[in-house]
């Protein structure tokens, strides 16, 4: 296995795991009303198995996308290109789905709006690039898309009995996700640039 494809197995493993990760995490803000209730253990097992290792490979997926596509419109991401952006990215990321779950909204349009500008808030702080703006919108399209279609096969369901309150914020979360992701991503591989570029010197 050469180095690049070393490398890029690596990042794609880091890039699930942080996904898995996040898809525990948000669930246990967006479902539960306590951290770490007693079922949760059970929960974990329950019949969404599927879901962190589907976000996961989401995650990987969206990560690895970011960087090549950087590389292949030659447009090297440059804004805010350290750790603790990345840190700060995330816990905005993580706040924007609190604010979904527990701030009680007048109707479904001042949800929807709000999350919407926050989703373009965080992505206009952490990374300014049309590309990433792009892939933030194609992957709320997609990804909303597809959880319309497996709610409505009747593959998962969601827990809030007001089926248009959670159509309201999907799109933004699944935005803000994207970019969220598509940072840690581009972040991971600025080592491998780095190295990319010693070796052409």
């Amino acid at each position: 296995m050469t180095a690049n494809a070393c490398s890029l197995v690596s990042r794609g493993l880091v890039l699930f795991i942080i996904g898995a990760f996040f898809s525990l995490v948000l669930n246990l803000i967006q479902v539960q009303r306590t951290f770490f209730p007693p079922e949760l253990i059970a929960s974990l097992f329950s019949d969404a198995w599927w879901v962190a290792p589907t976000v996961g490979t989401a995650a990987a997926a969206i990560g690895l996308l970011y960087p090549c596509l950087d590389q292949k419109l030659g447009e090297h991401h440059k804004y805010r290109r350290e750790w603790s952006s990345v840190m700060r990215c995330v816990a905005v990321f993580v706040g924007i789905n609190h604010a979904s779950a527990k701030i009680d909204y007048v109707n479904n349009l001042q949800l929807s709006l709000s999350l919407a500008i926050m989703s373009i808030g965080l992505w206009w702080l952490f990374d300014r690039s049309r590309s990433g703006f792009g892939l933030g919108i194609g992957i709320a399209v997609i990804a909303t898309f597809v959880t319309q279609l497996l709610v409505y096969n009747g593959v998962c369901r969601y827990t809030e009995p007001d089926y248009l309150y959670v159509r309201s914020w999907v799109p933004s979360i699944f935005f803000s996700g994207g970019v969220t992701m598509g940072k840690i991503g581009r972040q991971l591989a600025v080592a491998d640039y780095e190295d990319q570029k010693e070796h052409r010197d």
